[in-house]
């Protein structure tokens, strides 16, 4: 990174940089197809956390296993890494809670407020200067979710849970982009979705017993494979391992994109979009429009200010 703007080592990093943004996104598409299989799964939101945890580790473990790769660390960063997991099964619990407590797109809109959260965390978090633009987009999505919480009143529940599982993956992406520069993102996902497993089991034990745990159905089998191998496994190792070029900020501007994915899917699959009233479309597109035309402004002032 030392070398000037004209050593020709550097020309790789665009096409590199171009190849993280690719499998960003299509990180996110698979995101988005997450909440039509939360719909399908019939289990709790905890249960179906749960069991998406269990298979994803085991798909990871497997891996390592397979093509011999060294997956220990010391016990102080497994610890760390457990620790994360609790944020990470708490985001993905209260999601399917808010697609469960009101509908998919509610769910997925709320998600979008990841880019207000973030803008507002990471430099609290990593002691920098905060961005007035990035306050500034942080505030027009509050309008849009203030229009969405008028006009979905009864959708009250779903809204909060999907706002407080918005803080959560806000954080465990930052803490993230930490992790990523010294270990491995298939290490770090394993250790995570571990941790996720473990508090899981513990509160499913503490408020209930083994009657707290469900088996699911067939159809239900088959759709939590899906999601703990594809959806999970796979998704959060890419996901993670491209914040080693991308800071967080950007990683959750992206993100921002799985309502759009996940609200067209939704559609396709259940017909929900028809569900919604004016007033929640007004807000999205507020939010949307935020987080398409951020990139946009910020290129325009960094352009001014170099001229």
């Amino acid at each position: 990174m030392a070398e000037t703007a004209t050593d020709p080592r550097q020309k790789p990093a665009i096409p590199g940089l171009n190849k993280n943004l690719l499998i960003l996104h299509f990180t996110v598409f698979i995101w988005g197809f997450t909440g039509i299989l939360g719909q399908a799964i019939t289990i709790t939101a905890v249960n179906l956390v749960w069991y998406r945890v269990l298979i994803a580790a085991f798909s990871l473990f497997f891996y390592f296993k397979f093509s011999k790769t060294a997956f220990k660390i010391e016990y102080k960063m497994v610890l760390k890494l457990a620790l994360t997991g609790a944020l990470v099964g708490g985001h993905w619990i209260l999601f399917f809670a808010s697609i469960k407590l009101s509908t998919i797109p509610v769910a997925l809109v709320c998600l979008s407020s990841i880019t207000l959260f973030t803008a507002i965390f990471e430099p609290l978090i990593n002691k920098t200067h905060i961005s007035k633009m990035e306050i500034v987009a942080g505030i027009l999505i509050i309008i849009g979710i203030v229009l969405i919480f008028k006009f979905e009143a009864k959708y009250t529940k779903g809204i909060i849970a999907g706002l407080v599982s918005a803080i959560l993956a806000s954080l465990f992406s930052i803490i993230n982009s930490r992790f990523v520069k010294k270990m491995e993102a298939p290490v770090i996902a394993f250790y995570e979705l571990s941790g996720a497993f473990l508090w899981i089991t513990i509160y499913l034990f503490t408020t209930g017993g083994t009657a707290q745990f469900i088996i699911p159905n067939l159809s239900d089998i088959g759709y939590l494979v899906i999601l703990g191998t594809v959806c999970t496994a796979l998704a959060y190792v890419a996901g993670v391992s491209v914040m080693r070029e991308i800071s967080a900020f950007k990683v959750a501007l992206v993100t921002n994109l799985e309502p759009v994915y996940g609200i067209i899917m939704s559609f396709l699959f259940f017909g929900e979009m028809n569900k919604m009233s004016a007033g929640f479309w007004v807000g999205s597109v507020i939010i949307l429009s935020t987080v398409f035309l951020f990139p946009v402004a910020q290129k325009q002032v960094a352009k001014r200010r170099n001229r």
